[in-house]
């Protein structure tokens, strides 16, 4: 398979290339994460260095500072080849920036390329083809589109929330309520550059159907809740931080005041953690999507074979 896009920049060549040799560095502008995976490497760019995004693995066979890098793939992937970036002048004030994959799938790959890789793929490339041109010149003329496949792709493997344990010291939560007869929590992993300011996690998952009052809040949490007959409820939105990375916990607390109330929950539990699960994915994809620039190409051509 070979499969080739390349877009027209109106900006010098060195300019461009700047930006091509930050790939991989923590200031790499380049690659578009958070809404994809980032890359990660072992060192500076530069030939031997090891790394990837997610799980396509990789190592740097060529580089041409400014001008040119290229990436052989791990053969343990299921896929025998190479991607690379190239930037070409076309004049003073303008250049191409193309990017090249030739590869020969084998085992499993044989089915996910056609079906899944190539998709997500054409996607990030094109994305990062908009970070470049944005970059360069301030202005993305025409933003890529992700298609429905691309978005339910991206939806079905985004990471599912994990049931956790409450969280522990002297949060809003604990002191909510006067007895807890119920109690879970539900985290995920904060994506690399999205906020992890509770506030915003907690307007982007209690919005529209699923708002309700907010109680009292502090930089690390967030606490929702209702006071109702036959029941009290309350939400705690917690972002903790670690040595490698941030989590967003939602935890639940219920007090029954009747058994009206323990019946009534005893139904609302049957779907209350798969609704919990869902509202922390979508917050993280939207969250992930507003964090990035608009992915919404310019002047683009892609080749496949």
């Amino acid at each position: 398979m070979r499969n080739v896009h390349e877009r027209v920049i109106d900006a010098p060549a060195a300019s461009v290339g700047v930006l091509l040799d930050g790939l991989g560095s923590e200031q790499d502008r380049l690659w578009p994460a958070p809404v994809w995976p980032p890359m990660r490497l072992d060192r500076p760019l530069a030939v031997g260095a090891d790394g990837g995004h997610d799980e396509i693995r990789y190592s740097v066979s060529r580089y041409e500072p400014g001008r040119r890098v290229e990436f052989r793939f791990d053969p343990a992937i299921g896929l025998d080849g190479f991607h690379a970036l190239e930037v070409e002048p076309v004049d003073a004030g303008s250049c191409v920036l193309r990017h090249v994959l030739v590869g020969r799938p084998r085992g499993r790959m044989r089915l996910l390329v056609p079906l899944v890789v190539r998709w997500l793929h054409d996607a990030v490339v094109e994305d990062l083809l908009d970070n470049a041109e944005r970059a360069a010149t301030g202005t993305v003329a025409r933003p890529y589109r992700h298609s429905l496949w691309v978005r339910l792709l991206r939806w079905l493997s985004a990471p599912w929330a994990r049931s956790v344990l409450m969280p522990s010291g002297p949060t809003l939560l604990a002191a909510s309520l006067e007895r807890i007869d119920y109690a879970d929590a539900y985290s995920v992993v904060v994506p690399e550059g999205v906020s992890k300011d509770p506030r915003t996690w907690a307007d982007e998952l209690f919005t529209g159907s699923s708002a309700m009052p907010r109680l009292s809040q502090n930089s690390d949490e967030v606490l929702l809740g209702a006071d109702h007959r036959h029941l009290s409820y309350r939400v705690g939105v917690l972002v903790g931080e670690s040595s490698d990375r941030a989590t967003t916990t939602v935890a639940t607390v219920v007090q029954f005041r009747s058994r009206a109330g323990r019946a009534y929950f005893a139904i609302i539990r049957r779907c209350h953690s798969m609704v919990v699960r869902l509202l922390l994915r979508r917050a993280t994809l939207r969250l992930v999507g507003r964090t990035s620039a608009a992915n919404p190409s310019a002047r683009r051509l892609i080749v496949v074979e």
